[in-house]
Formats: structure tokens, sequence, C-alpha cells
């Protein structure tokens, strides 16, 4: 018989009580497991979203938002700056995010793949949150294509345009704000030649420029001359802006300040960000674009040399009065890949996302931060103390892209104070809205313009590239004139045309 020890039967019987008791536990844990059902990981979203700023907004805070959201973000945030070339890639190779966001003046580029079944219709979607279906049904039908909605719009005025200018150059040299064309280029002339910056060297030029004729200098200056907003409708006739004569004196007064050497001479070449570097390191002394670029631009400028004192002008009188070009009251829009969104539920998981973000908690963090650390609460109110500009510049104000209907949102809390230069920015915006051009043709649809407007399109920018840096002449001009309504201009004026009077082709 086999006979097992004393000391050697205790640790059998205490490795058979050992096992009994593991297999105990496991069975309870196990059954807690499925009663608690399977583990449900967060849904994860990719995004293309583009940076306005230098930097990517702070990770706590992207962090806190994934944990209010109960999501995983995977955002890839592209400069500004190249955001439309990135974009562009990512469609013709097939190869978008989940979601991408794309700017008001590149959506008829994205036309034709929405009309290919690209992207998800989201319309029929939008009652089913209660933040989505407040949002602006004029917007949504701006936004539309054939009808349908097909992305989520970021709000924005109708026009933030104007004239963001070096103060204290104009104290030195003993000048005031300019109010009219003449004045607006006298004072660039002499911070050209005057020595605004008191060193002693001709080493400043007045006006800095960039490659972008919408979005940089020429159309917010043409707008001052009276230039229509893209197209003029006489008579139920669609006249292209770059016919008309205000068109020409804009180019006309652009040649001027490039031969008198006023504006930077590469700026048909120049980035955003070199712009934005001339302006806040004082070599130029006169910014036109966004006046919302104005508290961020003072920061910089200021880091740099604690005497740059900046300030904003919006109207800058023409031969017409006061003008200033607007858009539609969204800036872009965030489209759904049907590629990378496979299924209905999934895209009901994006949009859950994007209406979470409304929600009062999300929405604050996203427009101010954190309370103590970028902004103060008073009576139920923000205040945005001066001294922490920065860090919200740093750290929050890059998520803005990321809103979706921000200045309609009921739930983002007001503010009682702001930066000063913010709140003149605001202001000047807001008053832009008393002498708005608006383009004629928002609401209409031409085929030929989706099919064609890129290659149209940049027939007139190289012709206007070239006549401002004297390359060509007037009657060359209007060769290029030519050549674009024989390339389908013509054809787009006939369809608008036809759209105006209701007309079904």
């Amino acid at each position: 018989m086999f006979k097992v020890s004393m000391g050697k039967r205790a640790t059998l019987y205490f490795c058979l009580f050992t096992m009994l008791v593991f297999s105990f536990l496991s069975a309870c844990n196990d059954k807690e497991s499925a009663e608690a059902g399977p583990v449900v990981s967060s849904p994860s979203i990719s995004i293309l979203a583009p940076l306005h700023f230098p930097q990517q907004p702070s990770k706590e805070i992207m962090a806190e938002i994934e944990k209010l959201t109960g999501v995983k973000l995977d955002i890839r945030w592209v400069p500004e700056g190249v955001y439309t070339d990135k974009m562009n890639t990512a469609l013709t190779t097939n190869s978008l995010g989940k979601v991408t966001f794309v700017k008001f003046s590149d959506y008829n580029l994205v036309k034709n793949a929405i009309r290919s079944d690209a992207f998800w219709e989201i319309g029929p979607y939008l009652q089913e949150f209660s933040n989505l279906k407040q949002l602006n049904p004029a917007i949504l039908k701006q936004t539309s294509v054939d009808s349908k909605i097909y992305g989520l719009y970021t709000e924005r005025p109708s026009s933030r345009q104007g004239v963001i200018i070096r103060k204290d150059w104009l104290d030195n040299l003993h000048l005031s704000n300019p109010q009219t064309l003449d004045e607006l280029y006298e004072v660039m002339r002499q911070f050209t030649y005057n020595d605004p910056d008191q060193n002693g060297k001709q080493d400043t030029f007045g006006l800095v420029d960039r490659n972008d004729l919408v979005y940089g200098v020429f159309k917010t200056l043409s707008s001052y001359f009276g230039t229509p907003n893209n197209w003029k409708l006489e008579n139920h006739q669609f006249v292209p802006e770059f016919v008309t004569a205000e068109y020409m004196n804009t180019m006309n007064f652009m040649k001027k300040l490039y031969d008198e050497k006023i504006i930077n001479q590469d700026f048909a070449l120049t980035s955003k960000e070199v712009q934005r570097d001339k302006f806040i390191n004082g070599i130029a002394g006169v910014f036109i674009g966004s006046m919302t670029d104005v508290k961020r631009l003072s920061i910089e400028a200021q880091n740099l040399n604690p005497k740059a004192e900046l300030t904003l002008i919006n109207r800058i009188e023409g031969p017409e009065g006061y003008k200033v070009w607007s858009i539609p009251n969204y800036n872009g829009l965030y489209l759904f890949s049907k590629k990378a969104i496979a299924t209905e539920d999934e895209l009901l998981e994006v949009l859950e996302f994007f209406d979470r973000t409304m929600d009062k908690d999300v929405a604050n963090i996203m427009m101010y931060g954190f309370e103590g650390r970028h902004y103060k609460l008073e009576g139920g109110k923000i205040i945005l103390p001066e001294e922490t500009s920065e860090l919200r510049v740093q750290e929050v104000n890059p998520l803005y892209s990321l809103m979706i209907a921000d200045i309609s949102n009921k739930n983002i809390m007001e503010v009682a104070q702001k930066e000063q230069l913010t709140s003149l920015a605001d202001q000047l915006s807001k008053d832009n809205e008393s002498f708005l051009v608006d383009d004629p043709t928002v609401s209409l649809s031409s085929s030929t313009y989706d099919e064609k407007n890129v290659e149209l399109s940049t027939i007139i920018v190289d012709a206007t590239y070239n006549y401002i840096l004297g390359n060509i002449t007037a009657e060359g001009f209007q060769k290029e004139v030519e050549k674009w309504r024989a390339s389908g201009g013509d054809q787009i004026i006939k369809e608008y045309g036809e759209a105006e009077l209701g007309i079904e082709k």
C-alpha cells in the first residue's frame, strides 16, 4: 500500500484546498462577468481637421473631452495653409478617415464625390439627437447638395474681414487710423519708407500678403473698391467679378503696391505661416484678413517686442462707400465617409459624439478651457482675463475648428468680460453686417461650375497674379478671361441664369 507521511499529507491537503478556493473564486468572477455583460470598448473616431494655430490643443483638454463623450479621438490636425492639398489628396486616394472637414471655399471640390455616394447623407438622422435637431434650417439649406444634407457646419459671422494694423507705428509717425483707400495707401507707404519702428533703418514694408486671393489681402481689398462678391446679377444675367472695372481697379492698386515695394515682393508664393511671421516680427505693419486673428498676433508680437501694439479697422471707404464681402454663415462642414463608416449604427455613434460636443459641459470646455486655469466664473458668466490670454490661445483656441454651430449654441455660457482686442474684433465683425456684399449664386447650382471650377479658377488666379506682377498687360488679362469663357465659363453663366429663373434643364 502506498503511504503518505503526515507532513506530505498536510501539504497535499493544503494544495487541494487552495485549488478548491481558486476554482470557487474563478467561478464567482465568471458569474459576475457574465452578469455584467461583455466589456465594451470606446468607439474610435478618426477626424481630419484644420489647425489654425501653431500648436495642437492641450492634451489635458482632449483627454477630458474623450472622458466626457466616451470616445477615443484620432484627430489628424493639418495646418490651415496646406489643408486643402491634404484634404484633396485623401479624397482622391480614397483614404479619408471617418470624418473630414471641408472648408467653405473648397466645398465645390467635393460635390462630385458627394454625388458619387462617397459620403453619408445625414439629414434623415438629425432629428434623433437633442442638439443636432436644433441646427439652423437656413444654414443647413445653404450647405445642401441637391436638397440633401451631408454635413455638420461650423458657424461663423457673415464677415470678420478687416485691417489689423500696428498702432505703435501709427503713433510713431503721428498718423491716425486710415479711413479711406487713399489714407490706407498713405499709411502703408509711410510704413515702408519713414522708419515706423524708429530703428534708423529702412527695413520694413507696409503690407504683408500671402498666396491666397480669397482669404489673403485681395478679396477684402477688392470689396473696398466695390467689386462684386464672385458674381454680379444684372437683369437676370450673371457677370463674373473679374470682368468688372472694380476688379481691375483692385489689381491696379495691388500692382502699385508691388511696383513701389510697399508689399512683400514674394507675396504670390508666401504661405500663411510666413505672412504671420513677417507681421509679428515687425517686418510689416498692416495685415488684412480675419479680425479675430488679432489677439493671437498681438500676443506673439509682444513676446518678441513688448512695445508692439495692434488695433483694428473694419470701415475703409471706397468709391461706393463701405463694402465688405461675405460668406454664408458657415465656414466649413464635417462630412462622413461611407468607406470608413461601414454601417448605419457606426454613423449614429459618430453623430452622437458631435451631438454630445454641443452639451453644456463639453461645449464650454471646448470654448473656454478649464475654470481656474483658462477663465473665471462670476455670477454664472465667463470672465476671460488678459493674463490667461496666451494660455487660451495655446491650449484652447485650436479646438474652435472642431465645434459645431458654436455661435447659436445656447449651451455655451455667456461671456461677461473679454480681452480688449477680442471684444473689439467681435464688435467690428457685427458692424460689418451693415454693409455686406453677398454672393448671389450661393443658393444656385451649376453642374459645369461643380465640374470645372478648379480648372477655370486657376486661369483667373494665375492671370490676376501675372497682371499684378507685370508679366501680362490688361490686354493679356482679357485674353485669359476669354480663355475662361471658352473653357466653360460662358456655360456657367448660362446655367446660373437658368437656375435663377427656375428653368428646369
